[in-house]
């Protein structure tokens, strides 16, 4: 896997990954930002979001669960010295599906946060790292 960061301007910069999609990255005005992007810290935790759904969504349609919906709330703390590492992440699924099972949803965020999400396992080496869930009729 492959990533360039390109700096633009002031505290702006363009992400762009290896399979070729590209976005805008700024930093905080009390640090020269313009507030123009995402910053990267919530980037890395979008993508701990992004990875766990990926996961729950896959080996619930693999095992022909009733998923119509799946979204991940994410909420962090960070430590209050450098480096400003996280140090409690809490992910929340919000699931939807007609007959889907609490059972199944359990087991699908379980498999995700201790074996298949790579981006949870490593964040959990320094976080707290804790996941729910809860499911909503259609």
């Amino acid at each position: 896997m492959k990533a360039r960061v390109k700096w633009v301007e002031k505290m702006m910069m363009v992400g762009e990954s290896g399979s070729g999609h590209a976005l805008v990255m700024d930093g905080p005005p009390e640090h020269g930002g313009r507030n123009l992007g995402i910053r990267p810290m919530e980037m890395l935790l979008l993508g701990l979001g992004g990875c766990a759904q990926i996961d729950v969504v896959h080996i619930l349609r693999k095992g022909r669960h009733p998923v119509s919906s799946c979204e991940v709330e994410l909420e962090a703390e960070r430590a209050n010295s450098e480096p400003k590492v996280f140090t409690k992440i809490h992910v929340h699924f919000v699931l939807t599906g007609v007959g889907l099972s609490e059972k199944a949803v359990a087991r699908a965020v379980e498999l995700s946060a201790e074996k298949y999400c790579s981006a949870s396992v490593m964040l959990a080496k320094t976080a707290e790292v804790t996941h729910d869930f809860e499911i909503r009729a259609v």
